[in-house]
């Protein structure tokens, strides 16, 4: 269930990349001598250059000592010009649409030529079948329209309703130039 919920906020705050369990957190809690950690559950750059770490708890979940952890780690991200959000749990549409988008995760679904064609047809805003209907078969092209949605190639509201023939399918904004005009240090950035 972690993953569902970190796709969503992966998807909402347009990820360029992002990894799990990014780094550890040790700190003593006023006059202590014990040192408590938290290792938060991701860390997200964003397309833009600005990056968000995720914490995934569930609001009944969260004791007394996490919510203090929580706490901290938002303070650290702010000292480094981060976001913190912790993610609960999901709206009941939004999940049952990720879970039914996530069966065409796989490359294997994609058809390049049917892709492009996806693409073009929804270069502007359309509902979800009549987009597929001007590509073609609605056997063969609906699995690749889905696996576009999976990877943010097209966009939907996954909040609004149940994906259905009507659903709004949109085209996703393009990043055309580097987040600070250096393609060398975002590519250093992104190998690590």
């Amino acid at each position: 269930m972690v993953l569902t919920f970190a796709s969503v906020r992966l998807q909402k705050c347009s990820a360029g990349f992002g990894n799990g369990c990014p780094f550890r957190l040790l700190w003593r809690p006023g006059d202590r001598a014990r040192r408590v950690s938290h290792t938060p559950d991701y860390f997200v750059r964003r397309r833009d250059g600005s990056a968000v770490v995720l914490d995934v708890r569930p609001d009944d979940l969260i004791e007394p000592e996490d919510a203090v952890k929580f706490a901290a780690t938002a303070a650290a991200c702010a000292v480094v010009g981060w976001d913190f959000e912790r993610v609960g749990v999901l709206d009941p549409v939004l999940a049952a649409n990720l879970r039914w988008l996530s069966g065409y995760r796989h490359p294997r679904v994609r058809r390049d030529p049917v892709a492009a064609e996806l693409r073009a047809a929804f270069a502007r805003p359309r509902g979800l079948l009549a987009g597929v209907g001007a590509v073609g078969d609605p056997i063969a092209v609906v699995p690749v329209l889905f696996h576009l949605l999976w990877c943010r190639e097209l966009a939907v509201d996954l909040e609004a309703g149940l994906l259905s023939a009507a659903t709004q399918v949109r085209p996703v904004p393009m990043v055309t130039k580097e987040v600070g005009g250096d393609a060398g240090v975002s590519a250093a950035a992104v190998a690590g």
